[in-house]
């Protein structure tokens, strides 16, 4: 029996549709009897916007629809099929597609547990700057903006072209 290989993240950030899609679409560099089974597929995950987790469901009924996953009707390869996920991650809902294993039935759990895991340890892990990065680019233009931008009166003139956030 051989081993299932790890999760693994293929894509940093969220991926916008244009990048949805080129993922989903990509012929990894891996012998021709790995793509055709789907093995050179299986396990990898990457992050999407709510409005792509929302698109999918629409496409295709649904192999099968769980609390907060669903897995495509059409499979990639052999048995590897495409699970998108929607994860509450440190209080903030995320949403994430990946390629699982179906004729394994506790793949996508597997996957989302995988999912959890290495989001939680990759927040947990950032210096200051790095948190402050990822902040601002997740934050909404409305939430953000650069210190004296508009109204350069309002910040004394050291501070002016720094990055500002508005929070609540």
């Amino acid at each position: 029996m051989t081993e299932d290989p790890s999760f693994g993240k293929i894509f940093d950030g969220i991926a916008t549709r244009k990048q949805m899609f080129e993922l989903l679409n990509r012929i990894p560099d891996a012998p021709a009897e790995d793509i055709a089974s789907g093995k050179a597929y299986a396990n990898q995950w990457f992050e999407i916007r709510k409005s792509e987790f929302e698109l999918m469901f629409d496409r295709l009924p649904p192999l099968f629809s769980r609390a907060g996953m669903f897995a495509m009707s059409e499979l990639k390869a052999g048995t590897i099929g495409s699970v998108f996920f929607d994860i509450m991650i440190n209080g903030r809902r995320r949403w994430f597609a990946g390629y699982c294993d179906l004729a394994n039935r506790g793949s996508p759990d597997a996957m989302r547990t995988a999912i959890i895991e290495h989001e939680k340890a990759a927040v947990a892990n950032l210096s200051r700057s790095d948190a402050l990065d990822l902040i601002w680019e997740r934050a909404h233009d409305d939430f953000r903006g650069l210190a004296g931008q508009f109204n350069p009166d309002a910040w004394p003139a050291e501070h002016h072209g720094k990055r500002t956030f508005l929070a609540y």
